[in-house]
């Protein structure tokens, strides 16, 4: 093994050849660096009526869900804060029918801007993203840690309320699914089952839940699609038991989102058959998350 040694950090606003733009490009070039789901470039640079340009604008390939993104080199100020929460406010109005969160990135964001900044959280989605610059010999190195992450506010399960309010039947996922992807569905609980359980399906008009005598499981998800896979969701606190299994199977991973707290897989034919033991290990774990 090569030897670890602790690398150099640098200053990304003090190097003379790294700018805001570079910076941007990369993030544009790769937004998986940032953290925060399997994210869409929309823009760059967008115009914002009367207000500058913002830098980044990226949609979240599942839930369509918009970030608009601010970036700053050094420490972070004032006007980055309220700069950032102005192109919100605009994209939201402009565009009402997705949701939208800000997102703030900074070399340098102090305790003090932390303070401000949570102010607006729980009202404001926001996220609080450092970004910080390590040497490794010729090349500079970027890691980006959330400080931040978005307070949800609410009262009650969403989920649990349509599961009682817009139950449906079988057909109705056989037309918005398809047959094979419904029978991945039923792929999925009979592996589930494998471990024990007499489980059984439950649909409504938003997803199909799993319940056991007549109980809805409440950290199973599934949608199926019209194509050839399923939309797996595990709803439960981030775990590094649930990222390994993830990880050592290589399952097609949708990206954690914060919101609302869960897991999302697609999952094919493939999967149920090569995987399968995996899928066990994963339930198991999701449902020793939920309960902790």
């Amino acid at each position: 093994m090569n030897k670890l040694f602790k690398p150099e950090r640098v200053s990304l606003r003090e190097h003379p050849e790294i700018t805001e733009k570079l910076i941007q490009d990369k993030i544009a070039e790769d937004p998986s660096i940032l953290g925060i789901g399997d994210l869409v470039l929309k823009d760059k640079e967008r115009m914002q009526p009367k207000a500058g340009r913002l830098d980044l604008l990226f949609q979240d390939s599942e839930s369509g869900r918009r970030y608009e993104v601010e970036i700053q080199l050094g420490k972070t100020d004032e006007s980055h804060i309220v700069r950032t929460l102005e192109y919100w406010d605009i994209e939201r109005k402009r565009y009402p029918q997705y949701d939208h969160c800000a997102v703030i990135i900074a070399e340098d964001i102090t305790s003090r801007f932390l303070n401000v900044i949570n102010l607006f959280n729980g009202f404001i989605p926001i996220i609080a993203i450092q970004v910080s610059a390590f040497k490794f010999d010729d090349d500079i190195g970027l890691v980006f840690t959330k400080v931040m992450d978005e307070l949800l506010l609410g009262l009650v399960d969403d989920d649990e309320v349509e599961v009682q309010q817009i139950s449906t039947n079988r057909d109705y996922w056989l037309k918005r699914g398809s047959t094979d992807t419904m029978q991945l569905t039923d792929k999925f609980i009979d592996v589930v089952n494998e471990l024990g359980y007499n489980l059984q399906l439950s649909y409504t008009k938003v997803n199909v839940r799993l319940n056991k005598n007549g109980q809805i499981i409440p950290f199973v998800i599934i949608k199926p699609r019209k194509r050839n896979h399923i939309v797996l969701t595990f709803k439960t606190q981030k775990s590094d038991e649930l990222d390994k299994i993830i990880d050592d199977n290589d399952f097609d991973d949708m990206g954690y989102m914060t919101r609302g707290s869960r897991y999302r897989l697609r999952i094919d034919s493939e999967d149920l058959t090569t995987r399968k033991e995996a899928l066990k290990e994963l339930y198991l774990a999701a449902e020793k998350s939920f309960a902790e």
